[in-house]
């Protein structure tokens, strides 16, 4: 006889409107996040369209200069915040437990409270638009640009307060994963015979749980500076501005990992698979994210080589900046070896596979040279900074996604992508990207 629980956990029993949105089934709350964040990556991507139209001729009045700010930072946030990072946590939601041979996640409740907290998050974002004040600071909201006097701008309160709901939504669904993952494997699946992904899934959750409390403490000391009086980046009243790069990139830092390491995972699914042979070193794979996951911690300042942190700060940022190249090109070299020798499949997942590969060393290769200190001091602020970002996020973490979008969704569906559009999809998206954001790397050196 089934008990009541039995019966709330079984939302698939249900049809309609109503059982998705009371659901706590860990495949409906996949699908939930992977809809809603593809519905932000085209809103992301308007934005993006309105940025370049307005560059794409000098003088042009297409936007005045305050839509265009507020465009570069709403596009910033939107696709790191309200992209990436839910779309990992779709695959997260529909993969794991399958993975791991678990019912559901450990917390199936917590779950769904976490789709339906970044669900208002993103919402509460983007309805400054509706006040026609949306955040204009960039994505990282530097002090003095976020404080008042020198902003009145409403929209960064929005941005303030969003981004701390959205910060709950993280936090609650990396308790999740740690514990479904640490308490609800499978018998007999030790930790070294976890499929990658579901290792990648375990440090990006353990760096969620680490990195939001501190980016947590810099938007409350904003939002009581902007609305209660205090001077926490306020020089005038002993507040110092650097203080808010750091606790932004103390969490800044490792949220970069927290977007490419479950990327990272599904091409090292998608390789082996397409290559007809396991993945070359599986071990040394592992060991390398929880490598990167560790030294993540230990680089943030080089994002901050032009604020005068002095020469000893510079030059151990220096080293572990070129340090953390190492496990990623460790990664690098596995996935080649993979390959290597194996019967390729050039289905669309792997090519999307084998694009992440080709795009992020492009990416990792440009991210080495800002860790020379003179070098970044004249690549700071310029567009070589943007086509190194977009060639880690965009060429990397997004080509990674949407071969875990192919290689799963006969998981998802029971229907396979049809493949012809697929490759079409593919290499109007490599071309796009390259042609896009390769200049870009000229431009700014010049």
């Amino acid at each position: 006889m089934a008990t009541l629980t039995d019966v709330i956990d079984r939302p698939s029993s249900q049809s309609g409107l109503w059982s998705w949105i009371t659901t706590v089934d860990h495949k409906r709350i996949g699908v939930l996040y992977g809809v809603t964040a593809f519905i932000f990556l085209l809103l992301g991507g308007l934005e993006a369209g309105v940025i370049r139209l307005q560059l794409a001729v000098p003088d042009n009045t297409l936007v005045d200069p305050d839509t265009f700010n507020q465009m570069f930072t709403m596009h910033g946030t939107t696709m790191i915040f309200l992209v990436i990072m839910p779309l990992s946590a779709s695959f997260f939601n529909f993969v794991i437990p399958l993975a791991i041979g678990a019912r559901d996640v450990a917390f199936p409740r917590l779950n769904a409270f976490s789709y339906w907290v970044f669900l208002f998050g993103g919402l509460l974002l983007n309805a400054s638009f509706l006040t026609n004040q949306a955040p204009d600071a960039g994505w990282f909201s530097y002090a003095n640009l976020t404080e008042k006097p020198f902003s009145a701008n409403q929209g960064l309160d929005y941005w303030a307060l969003g981004l701390q709901v959205l910060g709950v939504s993280s936090l609650a669904a990396a308790f999740n994963f740690v514990v479904t993952i640490v308490n609800m494997r499978a018998p007999g699946m030790s930790l070294m015979r976890m499929p990658l992904f579901v290792w990648m899934t375990l440090v990006t959750s353990i760096l969620l749980v680490l990195a939001f409390p501190v980016i947590t403490v810099g938007l409350i000391e904003l939002t009581f500076d902007r609305n209660f009086g205090t001077n926490f980046f306020v020089p005038e009243g002993g507040g110092d501005p650097i203080l808010w790069q750091h606790l932004f990139w103390v969490f800044g830092h490792p949220e970069v990992y927290i977007l490419i390491l479950p990327a990272m995972g599904i091409v090292s699914e998608v390789l082996p698979t397409f290559s007809r042979k396991p993945l070359f070193g599986y071990p040394v794979v592992v060991f390398s994210g929880v490598v990167i996951g560790i030294m993540g911690w230990a680089v943030w300042s080089h994002h901050m080589f032009t604020v005068g942190l002095g020469p000893v700060a510079v030059s151990v940022f220096m080293i572990t900046t070129m340090l953390i190249a190492v496990p990623t090109g460790v990664k690098i070299f596995n996935w080649i070896g993979t390959l290597w020798g194996g019967q390729i499949d050039l289905k669309t997942a792997m090519l999307f596979a084998l694009g992440f590969v080709a795009l992020f060393i492009v990416g990792g290769l440009s991210g080495v040279s800002h860790a020379v200190a003179p070098s970044d001091n004249q690549q700071q602020d310029t567009y070589y900074i943007v086509a190194h970002i977009h060639y880690v996020l965009f060429g990397g973490a997004l080509f990674g996604i949407f071969a875990g979008v192919y290689y799963w969704f006969p998981k998802l569906t029971g229907k396979l992508l049809h493949e012809g559009l697929g490759k079409l999809h593919f290499w109007l998206y490599f071309i796009g990207m390259n042609v896009t954001f390769f200049p870009m790397h000229y431009l700014g050196l010049n």
